[in-house]
């Protein structure tokens, strides 16, 4: 049993070399994802606990409800196959935000967002939605 476990690892890899791409985000295309481009504004929003902000070019905003001005930090992106991330660091721990194409819903409006978003912050993840100028949300407006 020990062997199978300690094996397990190596056939997953094994299974994964030498196969065709067409299961991954993006099936054959190794471009970069373009859905969020550099200078696009990316604003996002999550929900319990509160929290958002918006990202531009190395200067991503975020704010809680502790927080509510937000601290700005660079982060460095990296545009992968369907989605993109951007990483920093703020108050001494990594920070990594992550949005990738799919329909999301904050839970609270009847808004519909074009782009999922992820954030780590140290030990914590967040869930939310995000969007752009050039893809922006559907439904009611902020009130």
């Amino acid at each position: 049993m020990i062997r199978l476990a300690a094996a397990a690892p190596l056939l997953l890899l094994a299974a994964c070399s030498g196969q065709p791409d067409d299961r991954l985000p993006g099936g054959e295309d190794t471009r970069p994802y373009a859905g969020i481009a550099e200078a696009d504004t990316l604003r996002f929003t999550g929900t319990e606990p509160f929290w958002g902000g918006q990202l531009r070019g190395t200067a991503l905003l975020f704010s809680t409800v502790d927080d509510p001005d937000g601290r700005t930090i660079t982060v460095t992106r990296f545009a992968g196959r369907g989605g993109a991330s951007w990483s920093g660091e703020l108050d001494g721990a990594p920070f990594t935000l992550l949005a990738s194409e799919g329909s999301c819903s904050d839970g609270m409006s009847d808004r519909t967002y074009p782009f999922s978003v992820t954030v780590q912050r140290g030990e914590q993840m967040l869930s939310g939605c995000g969007w752009t100028e050039a893809r922006p949300f559907t439904g009611a407006p902020a009130p």
